[in-house]
C-alpha cells in the first residue's frame, strides 16, 4: 500500500529480514515502474520487536504519479470494508467484502459473508478500504495481517469458523511517526492538489500562479507530490543544486532558436547580453511549458532569478512561484515584475480570441456578413470596457482582483461562444 510516493506499508512477514530488498510491483496501476524498496529506519514494527507485524518501506525512487492511500485513523463495528489480494489462482487479483466486528484492540476481526470470503495467503499488507461514500473517496482503515480458523485447516472454508484479522491505521500511527504524520487530519491538501492539477493540465490556466506553502504544512506534502508536473523545477536557495545557469540550459530545450544561437539565448536569458534579434518562441506543436519556483523566497537575492524568469515569460513559459511565507523575499517584485503582466496579457489574449470566436458563430449562423460585424462582437466589446477600467485602478491589490475576475469570466465567455477555455 503506497501512502506517499516515496513510502509504503506491507506486514513484516511479507518482508521477512528487515535487511531485505523488496521489489515493489503496482498490480493496479501497470503505468508505475516497477521499483525497489528497503525497510526505513524505525520502521520494522515486527511481533518480535513489540510491535505488531507491520513493515513500512522506503521505496529507492519516488512514484509520485500514484496517488497516495488516503489514511483513516477512524474505525467502528458494522463499517464494510473490502480489501485486495494476490491470492493462488488468482494472479489477477481478487476482492473480498466484509463488516468490521470489534473496532477494539490492536488486531480487529473482519467478518465475511461467507467463509469463501475470508483472507488467505496472498492477502498480507493489503489495504482495508471503507466503502466510497458520495463524493469522496474509499479511505484506508487498516493493513490486512491475518486469518484464523477453529479448526487449524490450511483454507477458511474447511474450517467451522474462520475470521479475517486487520491491523488498523491508529494502531500503526501508535508505532510509526512516519505513518502517525501521513494519517492526520492535515496530512494533505486536496483541493490545493485539485487547483494544481488542473493549472498544470490547461494551458489556458494564467500563466503565473502565485501561492504561499508553508514548510512541514500538508499543503507542502501535496505540493512535492505534484512537483513531477512541472517541465521545470527550480529550488530557492540552490537546495537540489538548483542555480540559474541550470535553469537557463533546462529552458533552452523548450526554446526554437537559430542553428549556433545556443549562447547568445543562454547569455541573454542570464541578462549578460542584449535579447537576440529572432524573438524567442516555443515550439508550436507543444502545450507551453511549466516552470515550478519552489521557494522562491528562500533564494538570499531573488532580484537575478526574477529577471531570469520574465525573460523565461517573454519565451512564452508559465511560471508557478511558491513562497513559504506571505510577503517573503522577493514577494513584490513577483507581483510587480512576473504577475501583473502576465494576467494583463492573458486577459488581452483571451479578448482577441473571444472577438474572433464572436465573429465565427455569427458568420456560421448567417446572423452578420464578414464586412458587418459590430454587433456580433457585443460580448468582446463589453470585456473591453471591463478591461480599460481596470487599467485605472491604482490599488494593486484591487487591480489583480479584477483581472483574476475579467480572466474567468472571458474563459466562460469562450465556453458559451465555442472558443476553446
Amino acid at each position: 500500500m503506497l501512502v506517499d510516493q516515496y513510502t509504503a506499508l506491507t506486514c513484516a512477514h511479507v518482508v521477512r529480514d528487515p535487511d531485505a530488498v523488496m521489489w515493489l510491483e503496482f498490480a493496479e496501476n501497470r503505468d508505475l515502474e516497477p521499483v525497489a524498496a528497503r525497510v526505513l529506519p524505525g520502521g520494522w514494527l515486527s511481533e518480535a520487536e513489540g510491535g505488531e507485524d507491520v513493515a513500512v518501506l522506503r521505496l529507492e525512487s519516488p512514484r509520485p504519479q500514484a496517488r497516495p492511500a488516503p489514511l483513516e485513523p477512524r474505525l467502528w463495528g458494522g463499517m464494510e470494508v473490502s480489501a485486495t489480494g494476490y491470492a493462488e489462482g488468482f494472479d489477477e487479483g481478487m476482492t473480498l467484502w466484509g463488516r468490521i466486528s470489534g473496532a477494539s484492540g490492536e488486531r480487529v476481526q473482519l467478518d465475511a459473508v461467507a467463509k469463501a470470503e475470508v483472507v488467505r495467503a496472498g492477502f498480507s499488507g493489503a489495504a482495508v478500504c471503507t466503502r466510497p461514500d458520495e463524493g469522496r473517496p474509499a479511505r484506508v482503515v487498516g493493513l490486512v495481517v491475518s486469518w484464523r480458523g477453529d479448526m487449524g485447516e490450511l483454507l477458511p472454508e474447511d474450517n467451522r469458523l474462520a475470521f479475517s484479522y486487520l491491523i488498523p491505521v491508529d494502531r500503526i500511527a501508535e508505532l510509526s511517526p512516519v505513518i502517525q504524520e501521513l494519517s492526520s487530519p492535515n496530512a494533505w491538501d486536496h483541493g490545493f492538489e485539485e487547483r494544481l492539477t488542473r493549472w498544470f493540465a490547461d494551458p489556458d490556466e494564467e500563466p503565473v500562479k502565485i501561492t504561499v506553502v508553508p514548510p512541514g504544512s500538508g499543503k507542502d506534502r501535496s505540493l512535492r507530490h505534484l512537483r513531477h508536473r512541472a517541465d521545470l523545477v527550480y529550488r530557492g536557495g540552490g537546495r537540489g543544486g538548483s542555480s540559474r545557469p541550470d535553469l537557463a540550459d533546462h529552458a533552452l530545450e523548450h526554446i526554437a532558436f537559430p542553428p549556433g544561437q545556443y549562447l547568445a539565448y543562454w547569455d541573454w536569458l542570464l541578462g549578460t547580453r542584449r535579447r537576440p534579434a529572432q524573438a524567442p518562441a516555443l515550439a508550436a506543436d507543444r502545450p507551453p511549458p511549466t516552470l515550478l519556483i519552489d521557494g522562491l523566497d528562500e533564494e538570499p537575492e531573488p532580484g537575478p532569478l526574477i529577471e531570469l524568469l520574465a525573460r523565461l515569460r517573454e519565451c512564452g513559459l508559465r511560471l508557478l512561484l511558491a513562497f513559504r511565507q506571505a510577503g517573503g523575499t522577493g514577494w513584490t517584485a513577483a507581483y510587480e515584475v512576473l504577475l501583473r503582466p502576465a494576467l494583463l496579457g492573458h486577459a488581452d489574449a483571451l479578448l482577441t480570441r473571444l472577438k474572433s470566436a464572436e465573429i465565427s458563430h455569427a458568420i456560421s449562423l448567417g446572423v452578420v456578413g464578414a464586412d458587418s460585424i459590430g454587433p456580433a462582437t457585443e460580448t468582446a466589446d463589453r470585456r473591453q470596457t471591463e478591461r480599460r477600467l481596470i487599467n485605472e485602478l491604482m490599488d494593486p491589490q484591487q487591480q489583480l482582483t479584477a483581472l483574476h475576475e475579467l480572466i474567468s469570466t472571458l474563459r466562460a465567455d469562450l465556453r458559451r461562444h465555442g472558443g476553446r477555455a
